[in-house]
């Protein structure tokens, strides 16, 4: 859901120039969006449904200038699994300070509810990109 929200958010913003991709840290590699989140991106005009689950590796966080993360535990994790990471990892709520929690088989007002924190946290980063 991140992923599609930054990207449209940046797009509309002329900072499409931007390369956005999604990895986790503990991903279902190969797996499709949850069809929760596909039908809360549909309904703001986002298709995620082909997207594919993929791991987070050293040479991603290496290559990347910029790692936006769900939790402050996300951070600290990447942090300590590669050094050159620190200085780029943020959380996608550090301008409002907040983490944004992990919907993952839960009801559908819990996606709401990190729908609604991930486009808060999209809108304060685009403005500061």
């Amino acid at each position: 859901m991140a992923e599609g929200l930054l990207k449209h958010a940046l797009a509309a913003s002329n900072k499409g120039d931007c390369v956005v991709s999604s990895a986790g840290l503990g991903a279902l590699v190969g797996h499709n969006p949850d069809p929760k989140a596909c039908q809360l991106m549909m309904e703001k005009g986002i298709d995620i449904s082909d997207y594919r689950a993929c791991q987070l590796n050293k040479e991603m966080i290496r290559k990347t200038d910029l790692i936006l993360v769900m939790e402050t535990a996300h951070k600290i994790a990447i942090e300590e699994s590669e050094p050159s990471a620190k200085g780029k990892v943020f959380r996608l709520g550090e301008w409002g300070k907040f983490d944004i929690p992990d919907p993952y088989k839960q009801d559908l007002s819990v996606f709401i509810e990190s729908i609604n924190l991930i486009e808060q946290g999209v809108a304060l980063w685009v403005s500061k990109l």
